[in-house]
């Protein structure tokens, strides 16, 4: 009986699970331990012992890896890159009826991933500050001619949102209307888009 060979790559879809799985277990680890600039897809595969091409193959780039070792409910990289496609006069208000229209339909989802972040020792090494520096940060300091510093001030912005609304739940913020939010916190983020 002869047995037929397998190579390194795409496994058969009765593996897939499994590797897939695999993947998403190295690259939570890279990205603890290297940081999300310090990971590379190679190196994630080949301590999971698979061509790289697997990699790109089920998860794209990296930035859509990270996403997925976090298991949210949603893409974060897909909604931002379609508010950041926009006109820069109104971001702020896009930025933020994004963030709190996905994120209430999550409310224990978004408030358990930040508390679990905060409680850490190493906050800024977390998974979840290493997507809001390569999605958010990134995106914003590439639509702001490279300054990187209003990019962050607006991240920040956003975190702090999400903390008060969803995990401090400080009323009457926790409960407000989508569009009242928008309105105040769009314009404050507008300010620093567009100072």
């Amino acid at each position: 009986m002869s047995e037929t060979r397998r190579t390194r790559g795409r496994p058969r879809s009765d593996d897939a699970a499994d590797r897939r799985a695999v993947l998403l277990d190295v690259a939570r680890r890279h990205f603890a331990e290297k940081g999300f600039a310090g990971a590379s897809l190679r190196g994630i595969a080949r301590e999971a012992g698979v061509d790289a091409s697997l990699v790109s193959h089920y998860f794209g780039d990296k930035q859509s890896l990270l996403v997925a070792t976090l298991e949210l409910p949603v893409d974060p990289a897909a909604k931002v890159a379609e508010v950041l496609d926009g006109p820069l006069e109104d971001l702020g208000e896009r930025l933020v009826r994004m963030f709190v229209t996905t994120w209430d339909d999550h409310r224990e989802a978004f408030a358990t991933l930040v508390r679990t972040t905060l409680s850490g020792q190493d906050v800024a090494g977390t998974p979840v500050l290493q997507l809001v520096n390569a999605v958010v940060v990134d995106g914003l300091t590439q639509r702001l001619d490279g300054d990187r510093l209003r990019a962050a001030t607006v991240a920040s912005q956003v975190l702090g949102l999400g903390v008060a609304r969803y995990v401090a739940q400080l009323e009457p913020l926790a409960s407000a209307d989508v569009e009242d939010v928008v309105a105040l916190h769009g314009r404050a983020i507008q300010s620093v888009l567009s100072p």
